[in-house]
């Protein structure tokens, strides 16, 4: 296998997304829990000198716990748009046997990263698309539960790009009907929509518990006071939206399967059904091509015990694709 330089510098890409933890227990952060963790080490069955990829390193609980199944010959890829989760992945990775990349920089531009570090091939990765605790207490705007502005960029800095307070103050009602309704699934995503515009001509909207309230009086009475908060299917998609979510998955995925090698295996853990059916749409394609297998023929969830410990893992679900060699 190649070897390559140990590497500690991050790359600062122009790519960040425009258009998503004393002592320490595995897995566990400050402000984050990992999901389905030893579920991800078994179904990626991590060898000494794999060359793994993390696409969102998130809180480093995954990466931490990867990294301890990688020898000296081994080498580690961690990407994440949000630079603060790339300065945790820093301090995980300190004095650690594999060679060790971290990238600053949404997961759709794997190829260009890898090829810039010289990396050429891939055997194992891992996206893990829920978002960490950190990032819903960034105070950008992804709680419904605290008054912040409505930015939703998962990178800290935006500097001009699209934001959730730019959507709802400017784009077109049948625009956001269409987010809500197609990524946030949102059965009254029309009289939100409608709700929104109307709001707006009266002052900007800016702030989270501002654009909660106009849900809330959009919505009906029993909606609004329903088991699930009437918010979460309105910020989900604005967060899709923002971050261009689906494309960035696509293009992640298809340059990763892409550099994977024969035998390599690629885990993703997605949080709503909207995430799900595309990474099982993808997978697949890829299957019926005669390119992979699916390890996971139904998706893997959280144990009982993991969802009473973690509320927050109770959506999880975990798909694993493995790529077949080319038929002579």
């Amino acid at each position: 296998m190649k070897t390559v330089k140990r590497t500690r510098r991050f790359a600062f890409s122009s790519s960040d997304p425009v258009s998503s933890t004393g002592h320490r227990e595995r897995g566990v952060s400050q402000g984050h829990t990992s999901v389905l963790l030893q579920e991800v080490v078994e179904c990626l069955d991590l060898k000494p000198d794999d060359v793994v990829l993390d696409a969102t390193l998130g809180g480093a609980g995954h990466a931490r716990e990867i990294i301890t199944h990688l020898g000296p010959q081994g080498t580690f890829i961690g990407f994440d748009a949000d630079e603060a989760a790339v300065r945790r992945a820093e301090e995980a990775v300190l004095s650690v046997a594999p060679t060790v990349h971290l990238a600053h920089a949404n997961f759709r531009t794997i190829r260009d990263v890898l090829t810039e570090r010289g990396v050429g091939h891939l055997s194992k990765a891992l996206f893990d698309l829920g978002w960490s605790g950190y990032q819903l207490e960034s105070g950008r705007g992804f709680s419904f539960l605290r008054d912040e502005p409505l930015i939703m960029t998962y990178a800290s800095e935006p500097q001009g790009a699209l934001t959730a307070e730019t959507i709802v103050n400017s784009w077109q009602e049948e625009s956001i009907v269409s987010i809500l309704a197609g990524w946030g699934e949102e059965r009254y995503a029309r009289r939100i929509a409608r709700g929104i515009v109307e709001a707006r001509k009266k002052g900007r909207i800016v702030t989270t518990y501002a654009l909660v309230a106009i849900i809330k009086a959009s919505v009906p009475r029993a909606y609004a006071h329903g088991r699930l908060h009437p918010a979460t299917k309105t910020f989900q998609a604005l967060r899709i939206a923002v971050n261009d979510e689906m494309g960035a998955l696509t293009e992640g995925l298809t340059a990763c399967w892409q550099r994977l090698l024969p035998g390599g295996r690629i885990a993703v853990i997605t949080f709503h059904s909207v995430e799900d059916r595309h990474v099982k749409r993808l997978f697949l394609e890829w299957a019926q091509k005669g390119e992979g297998e699916r390890i996971t023929k139904s998706p893997i969830v959280p144990s009982r015990e993991e969802v009473m410990a973690n509320p927050r893992s109770r959506s999880a679900k975990l798909r694993v694709i493995e790529k077949k060699a080319h038929e002579e």
